[in-house]
């Protein structure tokens, strides 16, 4: 398989992520170089925000590396975590196709660069291609079965079972296979995981050492998690 480009948007200039993601990969090299003066580029250092809920959105957020997450608050105030974004993920579609408020507050998981694309230069870009418009409606699609997929996470009355969930919905993101298992190297602290299932952060804990005990898994530390028994997991859900 061909290596990917390496994304340094300093010196692309823009070019490369704008290549990389789905949104923008009809684009040729020369496409990309003209709407590439309408996009900035700015490095978040872990833990900073790069948006709050109620602020203006008008600009389309292109990850080029590193982990993004975005969040939303209960009536009581709890963190609940919507997604986990990854290097060539992007954000902010809608608000693209109709300039409105962002309904989260996005937070680098890690130093992250982000490249940034104005509404003007993007509804320049539709008018020229507008196929594009098609694949943003196909990547929004994606992002509201996620959203179903959280939402029947959350209404489910096992907390076995969000717990399970949220282990299998991190392996293609976070997972590495070994001759083991599923080795989990994770950006997320118990109380963002705890926050991603709709738990408290000891009842996350609590369910973890439990599923250690069991088999399933084997916490080899805070940040790592070894996914033994696939099945099981996959079991806990099929229970419910």
């Amino acid at each position: 398989m061909p290596k990917k480009p390496e994304c340094r948007c300093e010196i692309c200039k823009g070019t490369t992520c704008l290549n990389q993601i789905p949104l923008l990969s009809s684009l040729t090299t020369e496409e990309a170089k003209k709407i590439s003066a309408g996009v900035s580029f700015r490095t978040f250092q872990k833990g900073e925000i790069l948006f709050r809920a109620g602020e203006t959105a008008d600009k389309l957020f292109i990850v080029c590396s590193g982990k993004v997450k975005l969040v939303s608050h209960t009536p009581e105030g709890r963190e609940q975590i919507l997604y986990i974004l990854k290097g060539g993920d992007f954000f902010g579609a809608f608000n693209l196709l109709k300039e409105n408020q962002f309904d989260a507050t996005a937070e680098a998981l890690t130093n992250s660069q982000i490249s940034m694309l104005s509404k003007a230069e993007f509804d320049r870009i539709i008018l020229s291609h507008p196929e594009i418009t098609l694949k943003v409606f196909e990547k929004a699609y994606e992002r509201i079965r996620k959203l179903e997929t959280l939402i029947e996470r959350l209404s489910t009355s096992s907390l076995d079972a969000r717990v399970a969930g949220l282990l299998l919905n991190m392996v293609p993101d976070f997972g590495t296979h070994t001759s083991e298992g599923v080795l989990l190297k994770l950006t997320m602290s118990r109380e963002d995981m705890g926050s991603y299932s709709g738990i408290a952060r000891e009842t996350m804990s609590r369910k973890l050492h439990l599923f250690d005990e069991l088999g399933y898994i084997h916490l080899k530390s805070a940040r790592q998690i070894l996914i033994k028994d696939l099945e099981a997991l996959r079991k806990i859900l099929n229970e419910e």
